[in-house]
Protein backbone atom coordinates (compact mmCIF):
# COMPACT_ATOMS: atom_id res chain seq x y z
CA UNK A 1 0.00 0.00 0.00
CA UNK A 2 1.30 3.46 -0.94
CA UNK A 3 2.76 6.01 1.47
CA UNK A 4 0.17 8.69 2.13
CA UNK A 5 1.79 10.91 4.78
CA UNK A 6 5.53 11.60 4.71
CA UNK A 7 7.85 13.53 7.00
CA UNK A 8 11.08 14.28 5.14
CA UNK A 9 14.20 15.49 7.00
CA UNK A 10 12.20 17.54 9.52
CA UNK A 11 14.21 19.80 11.86
CA UNK A 12 12.94 22.38 14.34
CA UNK A 13 14.80 24.38 16.98
CA UNK A 14 13.88 26.78 19.76
CA UNK A 15 16.20 29.05 21.79
CA UNK A 16 18.53 26.69 23.64
CA UNK A 17 16.77 23.51 22.43
CA UNK A 18 16.92 21.47 19.22
CA UNK A 19 13.48 19.85 19.35
CA UNK A 20 13.76 17.82 16.12
CA UNK A 21 16.81 16.85 14.04
CA UNK A 22 16.45 15.36 10.53
CA UNK A 23 13.39 13.19 11.28
CA UNK A 24 12.05 11.16 8.35
CA UNK A 25 9.34 8.48 8.20
CA UNK A 26 6.16 7.72 6.26
CA UNK A 27 2.69 6.32 6.91
CA UNK A 28 0.57 4.20 4.56
CA UNK A 29 -2.96 5.13 3.49
CA UNK A 30 -5.54 3.75 5.92
CA UNK A 31 -2.95 2.96 8.59
CA UNK A 32 -3.00 3.70 12.30
CA UNK A 33 0.57 4.78 13.02
CA UNK A 34 1.87 4.97 16.58
CA UNK A 35 4.21 7.76 17.67
CA UNK A 36 6.08 7.16 20.92
CA UNK A 37 8.93 8.68 22.86
CA UNK A 38 9.77 10.13 26.24
CA UNK A 39 8.46 13.57 27.18
CA UNK A 40 10.71 16.02 25.41
CA UNK A 41 11.52 13.54 22.62
CA UNK A 42 9.92 15.78 19.98
CA UNK A 43 6.45 14.25 19.54
CA UNK A 44 4.50 17.40 20.41
CA UNK A 45 6.74 19.52 18.18
CA UNK A 46 6.12 17.17 15.26
CA UNK A 47 2.38 17.35 15.88
CA UNK A 48 2.49 21.15 15.99
CA UNK A 49 4.27 21.18 12.62
CA UNK A 50 1.69 18.81 11.16
CA UNK A 51 -1.16 20.99 12.48
CA UNK A 52 0.23 24.14 10.86
CA UNK A 53 0.61 25.81 14.26
CA UNK A 54 4.36 26.15 13.59
CA UNK A 55 6.71 25.75 10.64
CA UNK A 56 9.78 23.51 10.34
CA UNK A 57 13.24 25.04 10.03
CA UNK A 58 14.14 22.39 7.46
CA UNK A 59 12.40 19.56 5.66
CA UNK A 60 8.85 19.14 4.42
CA UNK A 61 5.59 17.31 5.03
CA UNK A 62 4.03 15.55 2.04
CA UNK A 63 0.48 14.23 1.64
CA UNK A 64 -0.17 11.91 -1.32
CA UNK A 65 3.21 12.97 -2.70
CA UNK A 66 2.45 16.69 -2.61
CA UNK A 67 4.58 18.98 -0.45
CA UNK A 68 2.50 20.93 2.06
CA UNK A 69 3.71 24.49 2.43
CA UNK A 70 0.96 25.49 4.84
CA UNK A 71 1.83 28.01 7.53
CA UNK A 72 -1.34 28.13 9.60
CA UNK A 73 -3.84 25.78 11.22
CA UNK A 74 -6.41 26.88 8.62
CA UNK A 75 -4.03 25.86 5.82
CA UNK A 76 -3.60 22.42 7.39
CA UNK A 77 -7.34 22.08 7.81
CA UNK A 78 -7.85 22.84 4.13
CA UNK A 79 -5.33 20.10 3.34
CA UNK A 80 -7.48 17.66 5.32
CA UNK A 81 -5.34 17.55 8.49
CA UNK A 82 -6.92 17.75 11.95
CA UNK A 83 -4.93 17.47 15.17
CA UNK A 84 -6.62 16.74 18.50
CA UNK A 85 -4.28 17.97 21.21
CA UNK A 86 -4.15 16.97 24.88
CA UNK A 87 -5.07 20.57 25.68
CA UNK A 88 -8.46 20.62 24.00
CA UNK A 89 -9.22 23.37 21.46
CA UNK A 90 -12.86 24.05 22.34
CA UNK A 91 -14.73 27.26 23.21
CA UNK A 92 -16.11 26.70 26.74
CA UNK A 93 -19.03 29.14 26.51
CA UNK A 94 -20.37 27.73 23.22
CA UNK A 95 -22.51 24.61 22.98
CA UNK A 96 -21.38 21.22 21.70
CA UNK A 97 -23.20 21.81 18.40
CA UNK A 98 -21.71 25.29 17.97
CA UNK A 99 -18.19 23.98 18.59
CA UNK A 100 -18.63 21.15 16.10
CA UNK A 101 -19.84 23.49 13.35
CA UNK A 102 -17.71 26.50 14.24
CA UNK A 103 -16.84 28.39 11.04
CA UNK A 104 -19.42 26.68 8.82
CA UNK A 105 -22.81 27.01 10.53
CA UNK A 106 -25.94 26.00 8.57
CA UNK A 107 -28.18 28.93 7.60
CA UNK A 108 -28.70 31.71 5.09
CA UNK A 109 -27.64 35.35 4.96
CA UNK A 110 -25.55 35.05 8.11
CA UNK A 111 -28.53 33.80 10.16
CA UNK A 112 -27.82 30.49 11.90
CA UNK A 113 -30.52 27.83 11.69
CA UNK A 114 -30.13 26.56 15.27
CA UNK A 115 -32.87 23.96 14.99
CA UNK A 116 -31.14 22.38 12.00
CA UNK A 117 -27.80 22.70 13.78
CA UNK A 118 -29.00 20.76 16.82
CA UNK A 119 -30.77 18.15 14.69
CA UNK A 120 -27.80 17.45 12.42
CA UNK A 121 -25.29 17.33 15.26
CA UNK A 122 -27.56 15.16 17.42
CA UNK A 123 -28.00 12.65 14.58
CA UNK A 124 -24.28 12.54 13.87
CA UNK A 125 -23.32 12.07 17.53
CA UNK A 126 -25.83 9.23 17.84
CA UNK A 127 -24.52 7.65 14.64
CA UNK A 128 -20.95 7.51 15.94
CA UNK A 129 -22.02 6.43 19.44
CA UNK A 130 -21.20 9.55 21.48
CA UNK A 131 -23.77 10.28 24.19
CA UNK A 132 -23.46 14.06 24.66
CA UNK A 133 -26.26 16.65 24.59
CA UNK A 134 -25.59 18.87 21.54
CA UNK A 135 -27.22 21.84 23.32
CA UNK A 136 -24.96 21.58 26.41
CA UNK A 137 -22.23 24.17 26.88
CA UNK A 138 -18.70 22.78 26.72
CA UNK A 139 -17.95 24.31 30.16
CA UNK A 140 -20.57 22.00 31.72
CA UNK A 141 -18.97 18.80 30.36
CA UNK A 142 -16.40 16.57 32.02
CA UNK A 143 -12.88 16.39 30.58
CA UNK A 144 -13.70 12.99 29.08
CA UNK A 145 -16.86 14.31 27.41
CA UNK A 146 -14.94 17.27 25.97
CA UNK A 147 -12.38 14.87 24.52
CA UNK A 148 -15.16 12.94 22.79
CA UNK A 149 -16.52 16.18 21.31
CA UNK A 150 -13.08 16.95 19.82
CA UNK A 151 -12.92 13.49 18.32
CA UNK A 152 -16.45 13.84 16.93
CA UNK A 153 -15.40 17.07 15.20
CA UNK A 154 -12.64 15.28 13.31
CA UNK A 155 -14.98 12.47 12.26
CA UNK A 156 -17.70 14.87 11.09
CA UNK A 157 -15.29 16.92 8.97
CA UNK A 158 -14.03 13.86 7.02
CA UNK A 159 -10.35 14.61 7.62
CA UNK A 160 -7.73 12.79 5.49
CA UNK A 161 -5.17 12.80 8.33
CA UNK A 162 -6.09 12.83 12.03
CA UNK A 163 -3.47 13.10 14.76
CA UNK A 164 -4.59 12.06 18.25
CA UNK A 165 -2.35 13.20 21.13
CA UNK A 166 -2.90 10.98 24.21
CA UNK A 167 -6.61 10.65 23.31
CA UNK A 168 -7.61 8.28 26.14
CA UNK A 169 -5.87 10.10 29.00
CA UNK A 170 -9.20 11.57 30.15
CA UNK A 171 -11.59 8.89 28.90
CA UNK A 172 -13.45 6.19 30.80
CA UNK A 173 -13.09 2.60 29.60
CA UNK A 174 -16.49 2.86 27.85
CA UNK A 175 -15.51 6.09 26.11
CA UNK A 176 -12.18 4.55 25.10
CA UNK A 177 -14.01 1.64 23.47
CA UNK A 178 -16.16 4.11 21.49
CA UNK A 179 -12.97 5.85 20.37
CA UNK A 180 -11.36 2.57 19.31
CA UNK A 181 -14.45 1.68 17.26
CA UNK A 182 -14.27 5.11 15.56
CA UNK A 183 -10.60 4.56 14.76
CA UNK A 184 -11.40 1.21 13.16
CA UNK A 185 -14.07 2.85 11.02
CA UNK A 186 -11.74 5.66 9.97
CA UNK A 187 -9.03 3.13 9.10
CA UNK A 188 -11.44 1.22 6.85
CA UNK A 189 -12.30 4.49 5.08
CA UNK A 190 -8.64 5.12 4.26
CA UNK A 191 -7.99 7.87 6.83
CA UNK A 192 -4.46 8.08 8.20
CA UNK A 193 -4.39 8.13 12.01
CA UNK A 194 -1.27 9.33 13.81
CA UNK A 195 -1.72 7.95 17.33
CA UNK A 196 0.45 9.48 20.06
CA UNK A 197 0.31 7.57 23.34
CA UNK A 198 2.43 6.29 26.22
CA UNK A 199 0.10 3.33 26.69
CA UNK A 200 1.69 0.29 25.10
CA UNK A 201 -1.52 -1.76 25.37
CA UNK A 202 -3.28 0.74 23.11
CA UNK A 203 -0.36 0.96 20.69
CA UNK A 204 -0.30 -2.81 20.18
CA UNK A 205 -4.09 -3.05 19.98
CA UNK A 206 -4.64 -0.26 17.44
CA UNK A 207 -1.50 0.45 15.46
CA UNK A 208 -0.22 -1.09 12.23
CA UNK A 209 3.16 0.64 12.37
CA UNK A 210 5.23 2.66 14.83
CA UNK A 211 7.84 5.42 15.02
CA UNK A 212 9.90 6.05 18.16
CA UNK A 213 11.61 9.40 18.83
CA UNK A 214 14.37 10.05 21.35
CA UNK A 215 15.98 13.42 22.07
CA UNK A 216 14.52 14.91 18.90
CA UNK A 217 15.92 12.19 16.63
CA UNK A 218 14.47 9.12 14.96
CA UNK A 219 15.24 6.25 17.33
CA UNK A 220 13.35 3.57 15.40
CA UNK A 221 10.74 3.07 12.69
CA UNK A 222 8.75 -0.16 12.56
CA UNK A 223 6.60 -0.62 9.41
CA UNK A 224 5.05 -3.74 10.97
CA UNK A 225 4.35 -3.47 14.69
CA UNK A 226 3.73 -7.20 15.00
CA UNK A 227 7.49 -7.73 14.64
CA UNK A 228 8.51 -5.63 17.66
CA UNK A 229 8.31 -6.36 21.41
CA UNK A 230 7.30 -4.16 24.35
CA UNK A 231 10.76 -4.33 25.92
CA UNK A 232 12.33 -3.32 22.60
CA UNK A 233 10.08 -0.24 22.34
CA UNK A 234 10.83 0.82 25.93
CA UNK A 235 14.57 0.45 25.33
CA UNK A 236 14.29 2.51 22.12
CA UNK A 237 12.37 5.23 23.96
CA UNK A 238 14.64 5.66 26.96
CA UNK A 239 17.96 4.44 25.58
CA UNK A 240 18.25 1.92 28.40
CA UNK A 241 16.51 -1.16 29.76
CA UNK A 242 13.81 -0.68 32.40
CA UNK A 243 13.06 -4.08 33.84
CA UNK A 244 10.55 -2.93 36.46
CA UNK A 245 8.86 0.39 35.84
CA UNK A 246 7.07 0.36 39.23
CA UNK A 247 10.06 -0.34 41.45
CA UNK A 248 7.91 -0.80 44.57
CA UNK A 249 9.63 -1.85 47.76
CA UNK A 250 8.35 -2.35 51.26
CA UNK A 251 9.09 0.08 54.08
CA UNK A 252 8.32 0.39 57.77
CA UNK A 253 5.10 2.31 58.36
CA UNK A 254 4.75 4.61 61.35
CA UNK A 255 1.85 6.03 63.33
CA UNK A 256 -1.23 7.54 61.75
CA UNK A 257 -0.27 10.77 59.99
CA UNK A 258 -3.48 11.83 58.21
CA UNK A 259 -7.06 11.14 59.24
CA UNK A 260 -10.11 12.31 57.30
CA UNK A 261 -13.43 11.96 59.14
CA UNK A 262 -16.88 12.17 57.53
CA UNK A 263 -16.16 14.81 54.91
CA UNK A 264 -18.77 15.65 52.31
CA UNK A 265 -19.59 18.58 50.07
CA UNK A 266 -21.64 19.82 47.12
CA UNK A 267 -20.34 17.17 44.71
CA UNK A 268 -19.75 14.37 47.24
CA UNK A 269 -22.89 13.80 49.30
CA UNK A 270 -21.97 10.63 51.22
CA UNK A 271 -19.64 11.28 54.22
CA UNK A 272 -16.24 9.74 53.55
CA UNK A 273 -13.50 8.71 56.02
CA UNK A 274 -10.00 7.21 55.73
CA UNK A 275 -6.53 7.42 57.25
CA UNK A 276 -2.90 7.20 56.09
CA UNK A 277 0.17 6.27 58.16
CA UNK A 278 3.64 7.79 58.12
CA UNK A 279 5.58 6.33 55.20
CA UNK A 280 2.47 4.85 53.58
CA UNK A 281 1.49 5.31 49.93
CA UNK A 282 -2.30 5.02 49.80
CA UNK A 283 -3.95 4.64 46.41
CA UNK A 284 -7.43 5.72 45.38
CA UNK A 285 -8.86 3.96 42.33
CA UNK A 286 -12.21 4.34 40.60
CA UNK A 287 -13.83 4.93 37.26
CA UNK A 288 -14.37 8.45 35.89
CA UNK A 289 -17.19 10.01 37.91
CA UNK A 290 -16.53 7.89 41.00
CA UNK A 291 -15.70 10.99 43.07
CA UNK A 292 -11.93 10.63 43.52
CA UNK A 293 -10.95 14.14 42.45
CA UNK A 294 -13.96 15.61 44.27
CA UNK A 295 -12.74 13.88 47.45
CA UNK A 296 -9.25 15.30 46.88
CA UNK A 297 -10.52 18.87 46.54
CA UNK A 298 -12.60 18.55 49.74
CA UNK A 299 -9.68 17.21 51.77
CA UNK A 300 -7.36 19.94 50.48
CA UNK A 301 -9.91 22.71 50.99
CA UNK A 302 -10.13 23.62 47.30
CA UNK A 303 -13.91 23.02 47.57
CA UNK A 304 -16.00 23.94 50.59
CA UNK A 305 -16.92 21.08 52.93
CA UNK A 306 -20.43 20.68 54.33
CA UNK A 307 -19.02 18.72 57.25
CA UNK A 308 -16.04 16.67 58.35
CA UNK A 309 -12.57 17.15 59.84
CA UNK A 310 -8.96 16.70 58.77
CA UNK A 311 -6.44 15.55 61.38
CA UNK A 312 -2.66 15.58 60.92
CA UNK A 313 -0.39 13.95 63.54
CA UNK A 314 -3.26 13.69 66.01
CA UNK A 315 -4.40 17.32 65.84
CA UNK A 316 -7.42 18.62 63.94
CA UNK A 317 -6.14 21.24 61.49
CA UNK A 318 -7.79 24.12 59.68
CA UNK A 319 -7.74 23.09 56.05
CA UNK A 320 -10.67 25.09 54.72
CA UNK A 321 -8.68 26.46 51.78
CA UNK A 322 -5.36 25.63 50.06
CA UNK A 323 -3.22 28.23 51.94
CA UNK A 324 -4.43 26.81 55.27
CA UNK A 325 -3.72 23.26 54.08
CA UNK A 326 -0.19 24.20 53.01
CA UNK A 327 0.52 25.82 56.38
CA UNK A 328 -0.78 22.67 58.08
CA UNK A 329 1.69 20.56 56.08
CA UNK A 330 -0.62 19.14 53.39
CA UNK A 331 0.07 19.84 49.68
CA UNK A 332 -1.51 18.84 46.37
CA UNK A 333 -0.28 18.05 42.86
CA UNK A 334 -3.58 18.47 40.97
CA UNK A 335 -5.05 16.36 38.18
CA UNK A 336 -5.00 19.19 35.62
CA UNK A 337 -1.37 20.34 35.70
CA UNK A 338 -1.68 23.04 33.08
CA UNK A 339 -4.67 24.86 34.60
CA UNK A 340 -4.41 24.12 38.33
CA UNK A 341 -0.76 23.22 38.90
CA UNK A 342 1.48 25.66 37.05
CA UNK A 343 1.54 29.40 36.48
CA UNK A 344 1.70 29.72 32.71
CA UNK A 345 3.86 32.47 31.32
CA UNK A 346 6.22 32.21 34.30
CA UNK A 347 9.63 30.56 34.56
CA UNK A 348 10.58 27.27 36.18
CA UNK A 349 12.32 29.29 38.90
CA UNK A 350 9.18 31.28 39.73
CA UNK A 351 6.92 28.22 39.66
CA UNK A 352 9.16 26.33 42.08
CA UNK A 353 9.47 29.22 44.54
CA UNK A 354 5.88 30.48 44.45
CA UNK A 355 4.92 28.78 47.72
CA UNK A 356 8.17 28.69 49.70
CA UNK A 357 9.41 32.22 48.90
CA UNK A 358 7.58 33.54 51.98
CA UNK A 359 10.19 31.75 54.09
CA UNK A 360 13.13 33.65 52.62
CA UNK A 361 11.58 36.95 51.50
CA UNK A 362 10.97 39.02 54.67
CA UNK A 363 8.78 42.13 54.43
CA UNK A 364 7.67 41.07 50.93
CA UNK A 365 11.08 41.77 49.36
CA UNK A 366 11.92 38.93 46.95
CA UNK A 367 15.29 37.27 47.44
CA UNK A 368 16.15 36.38 43.84
CA UNK A 369 19.43 34.74 44.83
CA UNK A 370 17.63 32.31 47.14
CA UNK A 371 15.04 31.57 44.46
CA UNK A 372 17.77 30.81 41.92
CA UNK A 373 19.61 28.54 44.38
CA UNK A 374 16.37 26.68 45.19
CA UNK A 375 15.50 26.21 41.52
CA UNK A 376 18.99 25.00 40.59
CA UNK A 377 19.01 22.52 43.48
CA UNK A 378 15.70 20.89 42.59
CA UNK A 379 16.26 21.00 38.83
CA UNK A 380 19.36 18.89 39.49
CA UNK A 381 17.76 16.69 42.16
CA UNK A 382 14.67 15.89 40.08
CA UNK A 383 16.52 15.79 36.74
CA UNK A 384 14.28 18.39 35.11
CA UNK A 385 15.20 18.61 31.42
CA UNK A 386 15.57 22.30 30.63
CA UNK A 387 18.25 24.58 29.16
CA UNK A 388 17.74 27.08 31.99
CA UNK A 389 15.78 27.77 35.17
CA UNK A 390 14.52 30.88 33.31
CA UNK A 391 12.69 28.71 30.75
CA UNK A 392 8.92 29.35 30.61
CA UNK A 393 7.33 26.32 32.27
CA UNK A 394 4.76 25.97 29.49
CA UNK A 395 7.60 24.95 27.15
CA UNK A 396 8.40 21.88 29.27
CA UNK A 397 7.02 18.40 28.64
CA UNK A 398 4.28 17.06 30.93
CA UNK A 399 6.73 14.94 32.91
CA UNK A 400 9.05 17.86 33.53
CA UNK A 401 6.14 20.11 34.53
CA UNK A 402 5.13 17.46 37.09
CA UNK A 403 8.68 17.42 38.45
CA UNK A 404 8.61 21.21 38.86
CA UNK A 405 5.36 20.95 40.85
CA UNK A 406 6.94 18.27 43.03
CA UNK A 407 10.01 20.49 43.42
CA UNK A 408 7.75 23.30 44.64
CA UNK A 409 6.46 21.12 47.46
CA UNK A 410 9.83 19.55 48.26
CA UNK A 411 11.16 23.07 48.82
CA UNK A 412 8.22 23.90 51.10
CA UNK A 413 9.05 23.52 54.81
CA UNK A 414 7.25 20.97 56.99
CA UNK A 415 5.31 18.98 54.40
CA UNK A 416 3.74 15.95 56.07
CA UNK A 417 1.09 14.88 53.55
CA UNK A 418 1.40 14.84 49.75
CA UNK A 419 -1.72 14.29 47.64
CA UNK A 420 -0.97 13.65 43.98
CA UNK A 421 -3.85 13.29 41.50
CA UNK A 422 -3.06 11.38 38.27
CA UNK A 423 0.71 11.56 38.92
CA UNK A 424 1.82 10.37 35.48
CA UNK A 425 -1.02 11.25 33.10
CA UNK A 426 0.49 11.92 29.68
CA UNK A 427 4.00 11.09 30.92
CA UNK A 428 6.43 8.68 29.27
CA UNK A 429 7.70 5.45 30.80
CA UNK A 430 11.14 6.79 31.70
CA UNK A 431 9.77 9.87 33.50
CA UNK A 432 7.18 7.69 35.23
CA UNK A 433 9.85 5.56 36.88
CA UNK A 434 11.68 8.72 37.99
CA UNK A 435 8.52 10.16 39.56
CA UNK A 436 7.80 6.87 41.33
CA UNK A 437 11.33 6.94 42.77
CA UNK A 438 10.65 10.44 44.14
CA UNK A 439 7.46 9.19 45.82
CA UNK A 440 9.28 6.22 47.38
CA UNK A 441 12.00 8.52 48.68
CA UNK A 442 9.46 10.87 50.27
CA UNK A 443 7.55 7.96 51.81
CA UNK A 444 10.83 6.59 53.18
CA UNK A 445 11.28 9.93 54.97
CA UNK A 446 7.93 9.48 56.74
CA UNK A 447 5.65 11.50 54.47
CA UNK A 448 2.09 10.21 54.02
CA UNK A 449 1.29 10.03 50.32
CA UNK A 450 -2.15 9.76 48.71
CA UNK A 451 -2.12 8.77 45.01
CA UNK A 452 -5.26 9.12 42.89
CA UNK A 453 -5.07 7.35 39.54
CA UNK A 454 -7.40 5.99 36.89
CA UNK A 455 -4.69 3.56 35.72
CA UNK A 456 -5.14 0.35 37.71
CA UNK A 457 -1.67 -1.09 36.87
CA UNK A 458 -0.13 2.10 38.28
CA UNK A 459 -2.17 2.00 41.49
CA UNK A 460 -1.37 -1.69 42.01
CA UNK A 461 2.26 -1.15 41.07
CA UNK A 462 3.25 1.67 43.45
CA UNK A 463 0.90 1.73 46.46
CA UNK A 464 0.82 -0.07 49.80
CA UNK A 465 -2.97 -0.06 50.04
CA UNK A 466 -5.87 0.73 47.69
CA UNK A 467 -9.24 2.30 48.48
CA UNK A 468 -11.72 1.81 45.65
CA UNK A 469 -14.36 4.49 45.09
CA UNK A 470 -17.69 3.94 43.39
CA UNK A 471 -20.53 6.46 43.07
CA UNK A 472 -19.07 8.82 45.64
CA UNK A 473 -18.31 6.30 48.37
CA UNK A 474 -15.47 3.98 49.39
CA UNK A 475 -16.55 0.57 48.12
CA UNK A 476 -13.55 -1.56 49.17
CA UNK A 477 -10.20 -1.46 50.99
CA UNK A 478 -7.38 -3.72 49.73
CA UNK A 479 -4.08 -4.37 51.51
CA UNK A 480 -1.15 -4.96 49.14
CA UNK A 481 -1.13 -8.68 49.90
CA UNK A 482 -4.73 -8.81 48.65
CA UNK A 483 -4.27 -6.90 45.40
CA UNK A 484 -6.24 -8.63 42.67
CA UNK A 485 -7.11 -6.88 39.41
CA UNK A 486 -10.45 -8.61 38.95
CA UNK A 487 -11.68 -7.83 42.47
CA UNK A 488 -10.49 -4.24 42.37
CA UNK A 489 -12.23 -3.63 39.04
CA UNK A 490 -15.39 -5.32 40.30
CA UNK A 491 -15.40 -3.03 43.34
CA UNK A 492 -15.23 0.00 41.05
CA UNK A 493 -18.34 -1.06 39.10
CA UNK A 494 -21.82 -0.11 40.33
CA UNK A 495 -24.28 -2.81 41.40
CA UNK A 496 -21.73 -5.60 41.92
CA UNK A 497 -22.54 -7.84 44.92
CA UNK A 498 -20.24 -7.13 47.89
CA UNK A 499 -19.15 -10.77 48.23
CA UNK A 500 -17.59 -10.53 44.74
CA UNK A 501 -15.30 -7.63 45.60
CA UNK A 502 -13.99 -8.05 49.12
CA UNK A 503 -10.57 -9.71 49.46
CA UNK A 504 -10.69 -13.38 50.35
Amino acid sequence: MQDFLEFQSISKGYPGVQALSDVSFSVRKGAVHGLMGENGAGKSTLIRLLSGDQSADNGEIRIEGEAQGYRSVRDAFRAGVIVIHQELQLVPELTVAENLWLGHFPGKGGVIDRRQLLRVVGEKLAEIGIDVDPSAKIASLSIGERQMVEIAKAVMLDARVIALDEPTSSLSSRESEILFALIERLRSNGTVILYVSHRLDEIFRLCDSLTVLRDGKLAAHHPDISKVTRDQIIAEMVGREISNIWGWRGRDLGAERLRVDAICGPKLKTPLSFSVRRGEILGFFGLIGAGRSEMTRLVYGADRRHQGTVTIDGAIVRADNPPQSIRAGMVLCPEDRKFDGIVQGRSIEENMAISSRRHFSPFGILNRKKEAELADRFIAKLRVRTPSRKQDIINLSGGNQQKVILGRWLSEQGVKVLIIDEPTRGIDVGAKSEIYEILYELAGQGMAIVVISSELPEVMGITDRILVMCQGRIAADFARTDFDERRILAAALPDVPTEQVQPS
